[in-house]
């Protein structure tokens, strides 16, 4: 994939040579250094961005633009400041052009599903940033996509609130049979929310290991966090994390690739 450098300095190479599959039901996470395409890939993904070079594939079908059966979510919330709670969470099916009471429903129950039923008629100026964010979430599934493209979508919020999101997004995910393609910066996220992680090299992006996470709990970070495993996975990914920066530093100084 590649990009005109605004800097002036000409052509830039996002990613390169990269291919994965992402199966029905499974959440693959995508680490790697800063920079390295992870926010590209999803972008081709979603039919925001298309690739220079090769195809992207929903169900077997290339994606030639934004597919209704893709919602992203961002680390932003993105809410809209004068719709109540309940109006944000119908806001894609409004488009979508669902009866009212189709886009009633849906908003209650997810509502309901993330505790936050009593808030429907708040405006997000009133909401902490962990119950935005669920709105957000609960806005995303609204829609009842068959993929989710996450890109750090718990960033912005406290340690503590990050894990009960995590929750949620686990246990939603798991019942509904979704499939999510997750960014994040976080290895202990990658591992408990993920049945895969793939890590990325420096830019031009590839992908350079596969990790399968074989832990129980699939619909429970909270619990696979005291699995003795985790920190053999984190320690892991960490060290491909070190290949990764340490191949681009032998490239820049001469060596092979």
């Amino acid at each position: 994939m590649r990009f005109a450098d605004r800097s002036g300095g000409g052509v830039l190479t996002a990613v390169r040579g990269v291919s994965f599959c992402v199966r029905d039901g499974e959440i693959v996470s995508l680490i790697g250094p800063s920079g390295c395409g992870k926010s590209t890939l999803l972008n081709i993904g979603s039919g925001l961005a298309p690739p220079s070079e090769g195809t992207a594939l929903v169900d077997g079908k290339p994606v030639a633009g934004p597919n209704a059966q893709v919602a992203f979510m961002l680390q932003k919330d993105l809410l809209l400041p004068w719709r109540t709670v309940a109006d944000n969470v119908m806001f894609g099916v409004e488009i979508q052009r669902l009866p009212l009471p189709e886009r009633q429903r849906r908003a209650h129950e997810l509502l309901t599903q993330f505790n936050l039923a009593e808030f429907s008629e708040h405006y997000p100026r009133q909401l902490s940033g962990g119950m935005r964010q669920r709105v957000a979430l609960a806005r995303t599934l609204a829609v009842d996509p068959h993929v989710l493209l996450l890109d750090e979508p718990f960033s912005a919020v406290d340690a503590q609130t990050r894990i009960v999101l995590q929750r949620d997004l686990a246990r939603t995910l798991r019942h509904a049979g979704k499939t999510a393609l997750l960014i994040t910066h976080e290895l202990l996220e990658a591992v408990t929310l993920s049945d895969r992680v793939l890590v990325m090299s420096r830019r031009p992006g590839a992908i350079i290991d596969e990790i399968a996470i074989e832990m129980p709990h699939r619909d429970d970070p909270i619990a696979r966090r005291a699995d003795p495993k985790v920190n053999d996975y984190v320690a892991r990914l960490m060290d491909r994390l070190d290949i990764a920066h340490a191949s681009l530093d032998h490239r820049s100084n001469g060596g092979a690739g």
